[in-house]
């Protein structure tokens, strides 16, 4: 666990003193936005919706899954979507187009994930500033329709069509349930009532007050099964390697769902975690006496070079409502149809 996960997961008395800078966070937050609502700060339009998917915590919370399902759904419904990023805020810079050779310690593993999983049918662009970075891609990709950004929720400056904001419910993401910097929340759960849509995992044990939310919707991470890397038709279920001698990589982003993987399943194996962006090489999956070698898919994209028979991976995929496929198709049919 991150130090930042380990104190975003108590109260302290730190964080009663830091709790007073979460209130001045909140009301600059609202500033912000009202600031733009009068039109004192200047916005942009593109002449294409924006889609904004974000996580309500500073952790993922199943915001890569569900952009990846959005894009295949867009795509088999005739849309030519782009994904833009800020990726590795590290490495802020000028636009450029992410691939699946990209170097994730520069623009961040996740985003050369997204560029592996879905660099076919949509291309992903990053950039320190999200509206050049849009239409840098539109320039570049005349032909795409709807853009969409994987984080921005508070950034104001280009203008959204749509927004969407998923709630993971477990303690990895909700954390103590306090806002930046006394806790992991972006936003207090309450100004969420005025988000188009909502997304939701897990059971809601932290009691959050979700009454003012519009219609939410439940989405679900596999977690059951793996595919070998080498032969990705062949798949199994996770529990079938309960008595196989494994080793299980992957970076601090996904450790936790690693170590609750190996406690639910009862598996025996030995958890190697390596720091966020890390570039694999072939030195880190080597266990000569390993029957199993699990990885994330967003881990095991890195590794497929140099894999070895004995690598898995876990899809980066989620179930999804079918409400919620066919309320987002109608919103953007809706949004389409008034920009033309």
């Amino acid at each position: 666990m991150k130090l930042s996960e380990l104190y975003w997961h108590r109260i302290t008395p730190l964080h009663l003193i830091l709790w007073p800078l979460s209130v001045v966070y909140g009301w600059f937050l609202t500033l912000k936005k009202l600031c733009y609502w009068l039109d004192i700060c200047p916005s942009v339009t593109l002449p294409v919706p924006v889609v904004i998917l974000d996580s309500i915590s500073v952790d993922d919370g199943g915001k890569t899954p569900l952009i990846i399902w959005f894009v295949e759904i867009l795509f088999k419904q005739g849309y030519h979507p782009g994904i833009i990023t800020r990726g590795n805020a590290d490495n802020p810079g000028s636009p450029a187009a992410v691939n699946a050779s990209s170097d994730p310690g520069i623009v961040g593993a996740r985003t050369v994930f997204l560029a592996q999983r879905c660099g076919t049918i949509c291309p992903v662009w990053i950039g320190d500033d999200r509206v050049a970075t849009a239409q840098a891609l539109l320039e570049a990709h005349p032909g795409c329709d709807i853009i969409i950004s994987n984080d921005g929720l508070h950034d104001y400056r280009l203008n959204r069509d749509l927004v969407i904001v998923t709630v993971d419910f477990s303690e990895q993401s909700i954390g103590n349930g306090l806002v930046i910097p006394a806790g992991p929340l972006r936003t207090h759960p309450r100004s969420l009532k005025t988000i188009d849509f909502i997304t939701t995992s897990g059971k809601n044990h932290h009691q959050l007050d979700t009454r003012q939310w519009r219609q939410t919707y439940p989405v679900k991470l596999i977690n059951e099964v793996a595919y070998n890397v080498l032969q990705p038709d062949r798949r199994t279920l996770i529990s079938e390697f309960k008595h196989s001698k494994m080793h299980i990589v992957t970076d601090e982003n996904n450790a936790i769902r690693m170590f609750d993987l190996i406690q639910t399943q009862k598996l025996d194996a030995d958890l190697h975690t390596f720091p966020d962006n890390h570039r694999y090489i072939s030195a880190d999956l080597h266990f000569p006496e390993a029957e199993v070698v699990l990885l994330p898919e967003e881990n095991a994209v890195q590794c497929r070079q140099f894999a070895p028979q004995t690598l898995w991976a876990i899809p980066n995929d989620i179930w999804a409502d079918g409400a919620l496929h066919a309320a987002l198709l109608k919103k953007l049919n809706n949004e389409k149809h008034e920009l033309n």
